[in-house]
């Protein structure tokens, strides 16, 4: 090394401390040269191939880097950490080349700084993640709260709600939500509840009276033959007719209940294609009878074959129980029966000449047990479920019933069904 030649450093724009052109290298051997590079936080040191130190910049004092990594051509960079006097170091050292000379340059700088700012950004990110942990923790409270103390006060006030209390509702505040879409969903079907049990608690009630009258007139009739049957043949016969007639009329009842029983349980009833037309011809054979001991015209008409899926025996209890309601409440004139397709529907009508239904009356007149004229409530016979069970028939089929008022006298039943496609 004692043949270097010392250089001066050539101007800050034509050379680098990378720069390996020319004599460069013998400029990083001046310590003084290395000056414009060191700073506060930057130590050089240059080496020879074989470790030596060629020079280092005046910062480093008495400080050297501990040995560097062997570094060839073919591997010229290395990092390396190191503590020198207790400081953390990052140095970085690199093999130059130029022309026939080479060596490497090293340049080290503290950590410490480094450090303290990754140690005060971790402490900072664990804050952040401590804070958002208790905030998400403090919200999930908050919303569970908000979610589970609706869904408690309404499952208090449902256990308040009982088959006697059916009258109350909800009434949520709030029914936009879903525990308030909820709520209102709860109410209608409170609503549909009450409807339901109102409906039976009236049959109940209606049925008891109906079934009370004919029951209490066989028992009367009974008493009366076990005291003077065997004396008093008229007695005897009166009684007889009487007791056969009433439990005529209770079998009627019941058969009337069943078959409401069987009409509401629709999914269970088989269907078929039912021909109306066939079905409507049959029903008013067998009323002519009873419409000529009225003196009535029962006539029949038909536009077509409308073909229907349905129960054979209660499409047939339909036209008949349409029919004899017509008979019974028309004392003279004529009943129309007329089946006939319009569109996709299959159209039942049966027209009486009939004092017609009281236009206050037409939304009653399927109801159980209800009758129009009470004052003729036990005159006319009937088990007052006819036409309950004709709507029950009806909507088992996927059909509709509807009463009507004329324009002139008598009224007019329309029952419509899907046709067959």
């Amino acid at each position: 090394m004692q043949d270097i030649k010392r250089v001066a450093l050539p101007p800050p724009d034509q050379f680098s401390i990378q720069d390996t052109s020319g004599d460069s290298l013998l400029t990083l051997e001046n310590a003084d040269n290395l000056e414009r590079w060191a700073s506060a936080g930057t130590f050089i040191e240059i080496e020879d191939t074989q470790g030596r130190d060629l020079a280092k910049s005046f910062n480093l004092g008495t400080t050297e880097f501990p040995a560097a990594p062997k570094l060839t051509a073919a591997k010229p960079v290395a990092l390396q950490r190191a503590d020198l006097h207790g400081t953390p170091f990052l140095i970085e050292s690199e093999f130059l080349i130029g022309g026939r000379n080479a060596l490497v340059a090293r340049v080290g700088e503290p950590l410490d700084q480094l450090d303290k700012a990754f140690n005060e950004t971790r402490q900072a990110i664990a804050i952040i993640l401590a804070a958002t942990v208790v905030s998400v923790i403090a919200l999930s409270l908050v919303l569970a709260a908000q979610t589970t103390n609706p869904i408690n006060q309404l499952a208090l006030a449902m256990r308040e709600i009982g088959s006697d209390r059916l009258n109350r509702r909800l009434r949520w505040k709030n029914r936009t939500d879903e525990i308030g879409r909820l709520a209102a969903t709860f109410d209608d079907l409170l609503a549909r509840l009450e409807e339901s049990f109102a409906r039976e608690r009236q049959f109940i009630s209606d049925a008891s009276h109906e079934l009370k009258t004919p029951l209490t007139s066989i028992n009367a009739n009974a008493q009366m033959l076990a005291r003077w049957g065997d004396r008093d043949e008229q007695v005897r016969k009166e009684s007889l007719e009487t007791i056969a007639t009433e439990s005529a009329s209770l079998a009627g009842m019941v058969a009337g209940m069943l078959t409401l029983a069987r009409a509401d349980s629709g999914e269970a009833i088989p269907k078929e294609p039912v021909d109306l037309s066939a079905i409507g011809a049959e029903a008013v054979a067998a009323a002519q009878p009873r419409a000529a001991e009225k003196g009535l015209a029962l006539s029949f008409s038909s536009g077509g074959r409308p073909i229907v899926m349905g129960d054979t025996s209660l499409m047939r209890q339909l036209f008949s129980n349409l029919i004899d309601n017509a008979i019974k409440f028309t004392d003279k004139g004529s009943v129309e029966v007329r089946v006939r397709a319009d569109g996709d529907r299959a159209i039942v009508e049966v027209e009486d000449s009939g004092p017609g239904i009281d236009p206050t009356e037409l939304a009653f007149v399927f109801d159980r047990f209800y009758r129009t004229d009470k004052s003729r409530s036990r005159a006319i016979p009937g088990t007052g479920l006819g036409l309950a069970i004709v709507r029950s028939i009806a909507r088992v089929h996927d059909g509709t019933v509807e009463a009507l008022r004329p324009a002139g006298r008598g009224a007019l039943f329309r029952a419509s069904f899907p046709l067959i496609s």
